[in-house]
């Protein structure tokens, strides 16, 4: 086995990965990044395919730090950011038989029939509230005692399928949404904490965080391949299985299945399941911290019609309720916010099923997937025919991690292992968010942290 020698290590060439090597090469420190697959990018993977550019993986992120803006500026001249264009704001979800416009204001928010005259009533003293005093309270019990269960219901679930293919149920607020979480802690409320965060004092760079989203011109591997290309290609190695870490003195010993690395510095970007695997030398308790993170299993789908025929797709894109009892989870209509994702006059749709209270849907043959796109597409988007000219079917066991009640416990394994273990690092999304946006954030503090340790 060939024995070689990196001051850092990074383990992953998804965003993460790719992100931190890429923060720390701009420091000027040695860095191998090494890949179980063939390519990088993780998730993320555009294709291109009779005249539609689509997704297989995150189709868009959202500007919520200055540093995605600021890495883009960096990376300009290898590739461009792709903002949506005003389309974006409007978005539907399904309610009782037909699509709905998400209330945008107050009068909206009066009018639209997704809640109750009730709980539109009882939404006049939320900022009266009392806190809540239980830290590891569901969503679903917060929103229910602040909101309502109608909020709960048509505002709060499909986002949280959208976004986790969640269950709010299971999701707790003060990991899963700290800002919101931290709304009615710091200020008592969501609306009254809301307006006064509007008023607080901020710096020129927050300015940077647009909240607009964004994909990248051509796609977003465009963004992986020009990150690559600062990193260098040669420092990113491909095809290395079964990689473990050990401690060795002052250093670590970092093996895959054909070579083997010194390193002073690691950072593992890797799922939470595969760290058990990855660290053999923890403790049955502290596996089991990472082992019990449930993630979303889920069906993504890329459709493309060269002609469209159904219902206008004139917003974001539209979400189903977990109670309208749908198999679709909901549908973006990407090519009406970003440009040249579908030839002129079509239509691209990512679609979703799936999730962690359909998960069985993953397991179906392709052919039993497709006949339910069918009678969902047919239904809801008022198709005449079935007849797309692109139809391409993605499936992810690891999808989207839960923060649930035991991610306290797994965030502290990682605290002690990093205190234990000092150059060893623990990142990716079982931590610090799920989005883009989040690993972008969260490797640019890495970098920060390990340049402020070594120096």
């Amino acid at each position: 086995m060939e024995m070689n020698s990196s001051k850092i290590i990074v383990i992953g060439a998804g965003l993460t990965g790719l992100s931190a090597a890429y923060y720390l090469r701009k420091k000027g420190y040695d860095v191998t990044v090494i890949e179980k697959d063939k390519e990088p990018g993780g998730v993320i993977r555009t294709r291109k395919k009779d005249g539609f550019v689509f997704e297989n993986g995150p189709n868009t992120g959202i500007i919520k730090y200055p540093e995605v803006s600021e890495m883009f500026e960096e990376l300009s001249g290898l590739c461009e950011p792709d903002i949506a264009s005003e389309a974006v704001k409007k978005r539907y979800i399904f309610h009782q038989g037909e699509w709905k416009a998400l209330p945008s204001g107050l009068w909206d928010g009066i009018k639209t029939p997704l809640f109750s005259w009730k709980d539109k009533f009882r939404l006049l003293g939320e900022p009266f509230r009392k806190p809540g005093k239980n830290p590891d309270e569901t969503l679903a019990e917060l929103v229910k005692r602040r909101m309502g269960k109608t909020f709960l219901d048509y505002a709060v679930d499909p986002f949280i399928l959208g976004v986790y293919a969640g269950d709010p149920e299971r999701l707790v607020p003060r990991h899963a949404l700290p800002k919101l979480y931290q709304l009615e802690q710091n200020y008592g409320s969501f609306i009254g904490g809301a307006m006064k965060k509007k008023f607080e004092p901020s710096v020129e760079r927050d300015k940077k965080a647009t909240k607009e989203v964004f994909s990248v011109k051509g796609g977003l591997s465009g963004l992986i391949h020009a990150l690559v290309k600062k990193i260098g290609e040669e420092r990113i190695l491909f095809n290395q299985q079964g990689v473990t870490i050990k401690p060795k003195e002052d250093a670590y010993l970092v093996q895959s299945e054909s070579q083997a690395w010194n390193a002073s510095t690691v950072i593992v970007t890797s799922g939470a399941h595969e760290i058990p695997q990855m660290l053999p030398f923890l403790s049955s308790e502290q596996k089991e911290a990472f082992s019990s993170l449930q993630y979303a299993r889920v069906v993504e789908i890329a459709l493309g019609f060269r002609e469209w025929k159904g219902r206008p797709l004139d917003g974001f894109g539209g979400l189903i309720p977990h109670r309208e009892g749908r198999k679709l989870l909901g549908a973006l209509f990407l090519s009406s916010f970003l440009k040249d994702r579908a030839p002129e006059n079509g239509a691209l749709l990512t679609l979703f099923l799936g999730g962690v209270r359909n998960d069985k849907i993953v397991d179906l043959p392709d052919e039993e997937i497709k006949q339910i796109v069918k009678e969902e597409m047919m239904d809801l988007f008022y198709l005449p025919e079935f007849d797309p000219d692109l139809l391409e079917i993605s499936r992810y066991q690891h999808a989207i991690p839960q923060y649930g009640v035991e991610s306290e416990n797994r965030f502290r394994t990682i605290q002690e292992l990093e205190d234990r273990f000092p150059g060893l690092y623990l990142a990716g999304n079982q931590r610090d968010g799920i989005g883009m946006a989040d690993r972008i954030k969260q490797a640019f503090d890495l970098a920060e942290k390990i340049n402020q340790v070594r120096y």
